[in-house]
C-alpha cells in the first residue's frame, strides 16, 4: 500500500512539473515568471529527482543561444555599433572592471560576480546563459546571477519611463539609454515602447549591437577562467551562434524560416530558465546571502547613471 501511494505521489509530481514546463513554452510565461515558477516547484518538492537537470539545462541553453542568432540583423547591429561604439565599449569595459573590483571587495564567488557583471554589461539573461558554460559556472552560480538580473529587469520596466519623462529626455536619448542600461531585451522593448515608437526602434536596434558582444566576451571569459588548463575550451555553441548570424545574413531568402527558429529559441530560453529555477533551493539562496544582489544593484546604478550622463552631455 505504501509503495502504491509513493508511486501515485511520484506520478503527480511528474505531471505537475511537465505541465509547468509545457506552459513555459507558451507566450503566457515570461523569463522572470519562468524562473520563479521553477523555484516555486523546487520549494514545494515537485521537481522529479530522476531528471538530470544540469545536463538538460546546459543543452537547452546552448540550442537556445544558437537559435537566437537567427534573429540578429547583422547590418542593423553593425550600423548601431558604429553610431554608439564609444558608449557601448566604455559601458561594457567599465562594467566588467568595476564588477570585478566589487566582487573582490564584497567577497563574492568570482564566477557568480563575473556572471552578474556580464549580464549587466551585455544583455542580461542571454549573456549569462552564454558566458556560464564558457567559464564552467555551476548551476547554483548561474541561478543566483539570473535571479539578480531578472529582479532588476522588472524594476527597470517601470522606473526608466518615469525617469525619462521626469528629465524630459528625447525619444532618441531615451532609446539609447534603455539599450545600454537595461539588461534583458524584453525589458528594453517594454520600457522603450512605453516611451514612444522612435524610442522603441532605436532601443531595439542598439540592443542588437550589444548582443553581438556576447561572442568576444565568451571567448575572453574562457581565457580568463581556464584555470590550470593549458588548453582554452570555447563552447561549440558560440561558434554555431556566429554561424547562425552569418547564415541569416547571407541567405535572406529563408527569412520566414529564421523567424520561426528565433521564436522557438526564445521559448526554449524561457524553458531553460524554468529548469534553472527548479534547481534552486532556499538553502542555496541563503548560503549566497545578500551580496550578489548588492553587487547587481551597485553595478546597475553605476551603469545607468554613467550612461545617462554620457548621453545627456555628449550625444
Amino acid at each position: 500500500m505504501e509503495k502504491l501511494l509513493n508511486n501515485e505521489k511520484w506520478k503527480k509530481q511528474n505531471l505537475i512539473f511537465i505541465a509547468a514546463a509545457i506552459l513555459c513554452l507558451s507566450p503566457l510565461i515570461s523569463s522572470p515568471i519562468a524562473l520563479l515558477l521553477g523555484f516555486t516547484l523546487a520549494m514545494l518538492g515537485l521537481v522529479p529527482k530522476q531528471i538530470n537537470m544540469n545536463l538538460l539545462t546546459k543543452k537547452l541553453l546552448a540550442y537556445s543561444i544558437i537559435g537566437l542568432g537567427f534573429g540578429i540583423n547583422l547590418d542593423q547591429a553593425i550600423t548601431a555599433s558604429k553610431e554608439a561604439f564609444g558608449l557601448i565599449v566604455l559601458s561594457l569595459l567599465s562594467t566588467l572592471i568595476i564588477g570585478w573590483l566589487l566582487t573582490k571587495r564584497l567577497g563574492i564567488n568570482s564566477k557568480t560576480g563575473y556572471l552578474i557583471s556580464s549580464g549587466t554589461a551585455i544583455c542580461g539573461g542571454s549573456a549569462i546563459a552564454a558566458v556560464a558554460p564558457a567559464i564552467n559556472a555551476s548551476k547554483d552560480q548561474t541561478s543566483i546571477a539570473l535571479a539578480t538580473v531578472f529582479l532588476l529587469n522588472s524594476v527597470a520596466l517601470f522606473l526608466f519611463p518615469f525617469i525619462g519623462h521626469l528629465l524630459s529626455m528625447t525619444q532618441h536619448a531615451f532609446g539609447v539609454w534603455c539599450a545600454i542600461a537595461i539588461h534583458d531585451t524584453s525589458s528594453v522593448v517594454g520600457a522603450a515602447s512605453a516611451y514612444g515608437d522612435q524610442s522603441l526602434l532605436i532601443a531595439t536596434t542598439l540592443k542588437l549591437a550589444r548582443a553581438l558582444w556576447i561572442i568576444p566576451v565568451a571567448f575572453i571569459s574562457a581565457l580568463l577562467f581556464k584555470g590550470d588548463n593549458k588548453k582554452i575550451t570555447i563552447p561549440s555553441f558560440i561558434l554555431f551562434y556566429c554561424l547562425s548570424i552569418l547564415v541569416a545574413y547571407y541567405l535572406p531568402q529563408f527569412s520566414s524560416l529564421y523567424e520561426i527558429f528565433f521564436s522557438v529559441s526564445k521559448r526554449f530560453l524561457v524553458l531553460s530558465l524554468f529548469l534553472i529555477g527548479a534547481a534552486i533551493s532556499f538553502n542555496k539562496i541563503k548560503s549566497a546571502g545578500a551580496k550578489p544582489m548588492v553587487l547587481g544593484v551597485l553595478l546597475w546604478i553605476i551603469t545607468a547613471t554613467g550612461s545617462l550622463a554620457y548621453i545627456q552631455l555628449i550625444m
